[in-house]
């Protein structure tokens, strides 16, 4: 019996991952196959056609823009609007904007707005491994496909 709780106790420990604090905490889902489905799902419900990268990001490009073109590390003005696939806001800018660098946001973003040229807009479709990943983040639901309504108002 003694052993038995030694193995159970061995199969516990070796079964958990362990952060450098050493606190157990739970793998992250691998949301990507469900996350492109429910984009395509949502484009094709939607009557939209959209470009995807090669990370799983969709966007779609209304205007180009005439301005200057982002690059990863760009300081940005962006008026936005971000909801869920069922139509959900959860955030959205006033017409101004916000200003914010663009290595310091999410992936989607950072990859996303560079498709634009001051004064172009669009929308983003985000995955969860390339927004808030597969936890739940001031409110938005672990594993969550995220759309953005983007207007890019500047490169700073």
């Amino acid at each position: 019996m003694k052993n038995l709780a030694y193995l159970l106790l061995f199969v516990l420990i070796t079964s958990c991952n362990l952060d450098s604090g050493d606190d157990v905490y739970i793998d992250p889902v691998d949301y990507k196959a469900l996350n492109n489905k429910q984009i395509t799902d949502y484009l094709t419900a939607n009557a939209l056609e959209a470009e995807k990268t090669a990370s799983g990001l969709y966007y779609i490009i209304e205007n180009l823009g005439d301005g200057e073109q982002p690059t990863a590390n760009s300081n940005v003005t962006v008026a936005y609007k971000g909801y869920y696939l069922n139509g959900t806001v959860f955030d959205q800018s006033s017409n101004e904007g916000i200003t914010f660098d663009l290595d310091r946001v999410i992936k989607g973003w950072t990859e996303g707005i560079p498709y634009f040229k001051e004064g172009g807009n669009g929308t983003l479709f985000i995955p969860s491994h390339l927004g808030y990943g597969s936890f739940d983040y001031n409110g938005i639901p672990g594993g969550s496909v995220l759309i953005f309504d983007v207007n890019l108002l500047s490169v700073n």
